[in-house]
């Protein structure tokens, strides 16, 4: 068990990507903290994994918070005593022609995605540093590479976090701690979900259309299943990843080369 005696936080755990990872992180033997606001969602969650034998348990945060955040951290502390692995999934989505794009709509979309991580990194790190021993996986998107139609506030968001990363591992990585991104293409999340419902709403497409115009980003043509994303996170957090730090590692089944 690699990740034994190691403590995992997981903001954005009670579904999608964030959910496949509490999972494969605490398969690997991290005891985890699963946290998003829906309380109900990471108690689901968290129960999960304590039946399957883990050590579990569920934190509401809003990562937009600082003050939430810093109780998160306190939280965590109090049922683990300290925080090795920091997962940033906590995320928001949108799509909107830039000229009808809101200062509203941008604020919150830099506020879940940038923001967000921003605080809790800001947050975790330092007890990382003092232990000599950490690992920061942020998801972004190949969004944050790239850029494409209607999804402006998006990809600057996802953009602000590769860059963040890269930063930061710059800082840490005499220190022990290691801070990498993953970015995937189209996951099989109600995140995705949810992106089809607005592209049925906003352009009268059926959803087998709009589903088809995403999969015509990939190569592969299908969606990227939550758990691919779970195992590159995984690998990131291992002792054998020490020398991968700063990178942005892309899983769309190669749409971002086609």
């Amino acid at each position: 068990m690699p990740l034994d005696g190691r403590t995992a936080v997981v903001t954005g755990g009670g579904r999608g990507i964030g959910a496949a990872v509490a999972g494969a992180l605490a398969r690997r033997g991290a005891s985890i903290i699963v946290a998003a606001r829906s309380a109900d969602r990471i108690e689901r969650v968290a129960n999960d994994l304590i039946a399957a034998g883990h050590r579990a348990w569920a934190v509401t945060c809003d990562v937009t918070d600082a003050d939430s955040v810093t109780a998160l951290l306190e939280r965590a502390r109090a049922h683990a005593q300290h925080v090795d692995i920091l997962v940033n999934s906590a995320g928001a989505a949108d799509s909107t022609p830039f000229e009808r794009l809101t200062r509203d709509e941008w604020d919150r979309l830099l506020a879940v995605n940038a923001t967000g991580p921003f605080l809790c990194m800001q947050t975790f790190l330092p007890g990382m540093v003092e232990r000599g021993w950490g690992r920061i996986v942020n998801i972004a998107s190949v969004a944050g590479l790239t850029g494409a139609r209607y999804i402006a506030a998006y990809t600057a968001s996802k953009h602000a976090v590769i860059g963040l990363t890269r930063s930061v591992a710059a800082e840490v990585a005499p220190r022990g701690v290691t801070v990498n991104a993953v970015c995937p293409g189209y996951v099989d999340t109600p995140m995705t979900d949810e992106s089809l419902d607005r592209i049925v709403a906003k352009t009268g497409r059926s959803r087998e259309d709009a589903l088809a115009a995403i999969l015509d980003t990939t190569p592969q043509g299908r969606l990227i299943q939550p758990e691919e994303v779970a195992h590159a996170v995984v690998a990131l957090c291992e002792d054998d990843a020490r020398g991968i730090n700063g990178q942005a590692i892309v899983i769309d089944g190669g749409g971002l080369l086609a």
